[in-house]
């Protein structure tokens, strides 16, 4: 399942990337909160498969958090 957001997620990049040359900041806020939850995915791997510790729950915790903010500022703010 994890994987399988993460291929989901792999379009961000280039929509990141795209995004400040089309102005629209809605698509740059968005791309950049789905590449957050890719890391957050990553991080979600390492914790139980590689590691198997549980140990970065903090920085998990906290990168799912800043995703989410970066989510909610582009939509509420960014749309008129």
């Amino acid at each position: 399942m994890c994987a399988d957001e993460c291929r989901v997620c792999r379009p961000a990049v280039p929509a990141v990337l795209a995004a400040p040359r089309s102005g629209d900041k809605v698509a740059l806020w968005s791309s950049l909160s789905f590449a957050g939850f890719a890391i957050s995915n990553a991080l979600v791997f390492a914790d139980f498969v590689i590691l198997r510790t549980g140990g970065v729950a903090i920085p998990l915790a906290a990168t799912a958090c800043v995703a989410g903010a970066l989510l909610w500022f582009g939509l509420i703010w960014e749309t008129e």
